[in-house]
């Protein structure tokens, strides 16, 4: 590539170009667009939100937020004095692919209670189990 200065002379001209860092925007803006916002557990900023129904259960939500840190899980706890339903409705906007409802009979008995942002309500279980489950599924990049 050359060109002609004002002299009449021919010159070659330097380009310089960077774009590292706006080649991850364009990617990830891909697949924003791509999953519409709901992207996969195993991609998604925060995996999983624990959502405690009263002031009672904040304590053991904190628990198991720390609990699935551990593994390499991405939780908040969402501890704000709303009602669940609100809770609930908002981590749906945000498009969390896991929320775990915790109330005091989940505590009693030692489970969680699961909601999928994929499959809505699929009931109750370990802790345990639903952390096994969330890490075969980032494992496998199921979708």
């Amino acid at each position: 590539m050359q060109y002609m200065d004002s002299d009449g002379l021919k010159k070659y001209p330097v380009v310089i170009h960077r774009t590292s860092i706006g080649c991850y925007e364009r990617t990830l803006a891909l697949l924003i667009e791509k999953y519409a916002g709901a992207l996969p557990a195993w991609m998604a900023p925060v995996q999983v939100k624990v959502l405690p129904i009263t002031d009672r259960t904040a304590d053991a939500s904190v628990e198991i937020q720390k609990s699935l840190e551990q593994y390499g899980i991405r939780v908040e706890t969402d501890l704000r004095n709303e009602k669940i339903g609100f809770k609930i409705r908002e981590a749906q906007m945000q498009k969390i692919p896991y929320m775990l409802v915790i109330g005091d009979k989940e505590i009693e008995q030692g489970l969680v209670a699961v909601r999928s942002r994929k499959d809505g309500d699929l009931g109750t279980m370990t802790l345990a189990d639903f952390r096994a489950k969330l890490l075969e599924e980032i494992a496998t990049k199921a979708k």
